[in-house]
């Protein structure tokens, strides 16, 4: 079941205002007073000032039934608590319900508010084309990230799906030696991540004929729908040698376990249980490798609005490299958390300062700001 839908009220169109305007009397009454009194008045106007005025960038997400949405909205709110975002940018999220059409009367409103830039996390690939196009023609910028759309106006922010469907789908041919049974637990149907993940993954299979991909079915990117849907369908397979996740593995393991089958290689997401098991945390262990989307692509796409609307940064895609991570790879409070629940995401960050993104916790749990400095590194140009 999705999340109750839920939005920030609209952004405030009030502005500042002049402490003093002139009237056409006290216009006349100045002219009465000739040039030379006229002169220090007029100084003193020019010195007023306003405000700096800040950028109107709204996140549209798509949905947010599942534990990395609310973590990817997460470290957005936080960020925009932090600087630069906190005297730059004015900042509102909304969500859809995973509906295309409330996406994009959303985005719609967003229009009418004229908004600087919308960050979008889509519902569709190609439904949201439209609409997108009548933000950019009246010069909002479109940012898409995660689930992105094929609208050229828009510009990008991901990993390459494809290469971590593929990525995953070749660690699990590796590590059976090519021979062996495959089940494909595959994300929200109808997304581009799902599509491009999927598709890369069958393009291994079908030249690994040794593979047999025994059921696919969603997990929706959760782990209690993972969870449930790997224990419905678990009876009626034969011997498993591998598992391709999506997301929501550490669920597909705990059917695995309540199940008492044994746990074969598992190439999957960033769940903080997954990783646990890998780490032989709680009494079960499963060699794996762990790879996903960053919740933290979110912050880059806010970032990469906020440049190019102040010129100081090209308008262009953005690229950022998929990490895998193997058993020997994991540390105990650096990319697994032994305080965190099983369904927590642990690439809510990428660590260390040449990093895409680096964050504290508290932002991917609650959104509170960060109490150190708030580190985003877009590529170099």
């Amino acid at each position: 079941m999705l999340a109750a839908d839920w939005q920030k009220p609209a952004f405030n169109r009030g502005t500042n205002k002049m402490m003093h305007q002139a009237t056409r009397r006290g216009v006349l009454q100045t002219m009465g007073l000739g040039m030379a009194a006229a002169l220090p008045i007029l100084h003193a106007r020019r010195g007023f000032a306003a405000s700096p005025k800040k950028f109107k960038i709204a996140l549209s997400n798509s949905y947010i039934g599942n534990k990395w949405r609310l973590e990817m909205e997460n470290v957005f709110k936080a960020s925009l608590l932090m600087e630069p975002f906190a005297s730059e940018v004015e900042g509102t999220y909304f969500n859809s319900g995973n509906d295309v059409s409330k996406q994009s009367q959303q985005i719609s409103n967003l229009i009418a508010e004229r908004v600087d830039a919308i960050v979008i996390d889509a519902a569709s690939p190609t439904a949201l084309n439209g609409i997108i196009h009548q933000a950019t023609s009246r010069g909002i910028l479109v940012v898409c990230f995660d689930n992105n759309v094929t609208a050229p106006s828009a510009i990008k922010v991901n990993i390459s799906q494809s290469a971590l469907g593929a990525g995953l789908a070749e660690w699990i041919v590796k590590e059976i030696k090519g021979q062996g049974n495959v089940i494909m637990v595959t994300g929200v149907a109808g997304t581009q991540d799902d599509l491009d993940r999927n598709e890369a993954a069958n393009a291994v299979w079908a030249k690994n004929p040794g593979i047999k991909v025994v059921n696919r079915y969603t997990g929706m990117w959760d782990s209690s729908t993972a969870e449930r849907n790997t224990a419905a369908v678990l009876p009626s397979l034969p011997k498993i040698d591998g598992i391709w996740c999506q997301g929501g593995t550490d669920g597909v393991l705990k059917a695995f376990i309540s199940a008492n089958r044994p746990l074969p290689p598992t190439a999957g997401e960033c769940e903080n249980g997954f990783r646990k098991m890998m780490m032989g945390i709680g009494g079960h262990q499963v060699q794996g490798v762990s790879a996903g989307s960053p919740p933290y692509l979110s912050v880059m796409g806010l970032e990469l609005a906020r440049r190019i609307l102040n010129g100081s940064y090209p308008k262009k895609d953005i690229d950022v490299a998929n990490v895998f991570l193997t058993n020997a790879d994991l540390k105990l409070g650096v990319n697994v958390f032994a305080d965190q629940p099983d369904s927590f995401f642990d690439d809510f960050t990428a660590g260390g300062a040449d990093s895409p993104v680096q964050i504290c916790g508290a932002a991917a749990i609650s959104g509170a700001a960060c109490p150190g400095k708030l580190i985003i590194n877009l590529p170099k140009v």
